[in-house]
C-alpha cells in the first residue's frame, strides 16, 4: 500500500510514534523517523529549530520528496502549580510550533496526494489536575490541523486523531479500568498506528480537517459512583 512512499514520523523512538513507524514499514514505506532518543533516522530536539532545519533537509536530500507526515512527538506534561514559563513554551514549541514548522519546511515537497497526520489527545477536550502545558499543545494541534486543511487544500490532506488511554507497553487490564471504556478494553498503539495509515492512504480520499477521537469511547460515557466499579473517594475530616 505504501511501496516506496516516504513517510515522517516525529517521536518515532517508542510508544505509539515506533509502533506507527513500524507499520509503515511494514506496509512498505521509507520511514524517516526523528526522537531525541537514539536510534531512528534522525535524533535531535523538535523544540530546536535549527534542528527541525537540518532534518528536513536530510530528507529532501535523502529521498526528494515526502508522502506523509506524522506529527506524534510528546510535549512536556505539567501543572499550573510546578510548570515554569520556560517549560510551558517548550512544551508548545514541541507540540505545536514544531509540527507547524516542519510542515511548512516540507511543504515544497510535498508528493501529490500526500496527507499529514497530526496526533491529538483525548485532552484537547478534558483533563485531569495539573496538565496544563500538555494539554495546551493537544489543543493546540487538534486547532492547526484545520487550519493547516484549508491553507494545504490542493496539496495535502491534513486530519487529526485523539487517542484516549493508550498502553505503550501493550498491556491488558479488566475490571473498572476496561470497563469505563464502551469499548471493553484500554487502548493499545495498534489501534491509533491502524488509524494514521488509513488517513494516509488513498482510501480517506475525501477525509481533510477532521479530528478522529480514538479512545473506545471513553469521552461519551458518563461515570457516577458505583458505576463500573468506581467509588467517590470518602472525605477525610478532622
Amino acid at each position: 500500500m505504501f511501496t516506496n512512499r516516504v513517510a515522517v514520523v516525529t517521536g518515532a523512538a517508542k510508544g505509539i510514534g515506533k509502533t506507527i513507524a513500524e507499520e509503515f514499514r511494514k506496509a512498505g514505506a521509507i520511514v524517516c523517523g526523528i526522537d531525541l532518543l537514539p536510534g531512528c533516522y534522525f535524533t535531535g530536539d523538535l523544540a530546536d529549530q535549527q534542528v527541525l532545519e537540518e532534518f528536513a533537509r536530510r530528507v529532501i536530500q535523502d529521498y526528494g520528496r515526502v508522502d506523509c507526515i506524522v506529527h506524534n512527538a510528546l510535549p512536556l506534561m505539567k501543572g499550573i502549580d510546578q510548570c515554569s514559563y520556560e517549560e510551558f513554551n517548550y512544551a508548545l514549541r514541541v507540540g505545536v510550533t514544531a509540527p507547524f514548522y516542519l510542515t511548512k519546511l516540507l511543504v515544497p515537497y510535498l508528493a501529490p496526494g500526500a496527507s499529514i497526520v497530526n496526533i491529538s489527545s483525548s485532552r484537547d477536550r478534558m483533563s485531569q489536575p495539573q496538565t496544563e502545558s500538555y494539554t495546551a499543545a493537544k489543543g493546540g494541534i487538534a486547532a492547526l490541523t484545520h487550519a493547516l486543511a484549508v491553507s494545504l487544500a490542493g496539496k495535502a490532506r491534513v486530519n487529526s486523531i485523539s487517542p484516549g488511554w493508550i498502553d505503550t507497553d501493550f498491556t491488558s487490564y479488566t475490571g473498572p479500568d476496561a470497563d469505563q471504556q464502551p469499548a471493553g478494553r484500554v487502548g493499545n498503539p495498534l489501534d491509533i498506528a491502524n488509524m494514521v495509515l488509513f488517513l494516509c492512504s488513498d482510501k480517506a480520499g475525501f477525509i481533510t480537517g477532521e479530528n478522529i477521537c480514538i479512545d473506545g469511547g471513553m469521552t461519551r460515557q458518563m461515570i457516577y459512583h458505583n458505576d463500573f466499579g468506581w467509588k467517590l473517594k470518602e472525605e477525610t475530616r478532622p
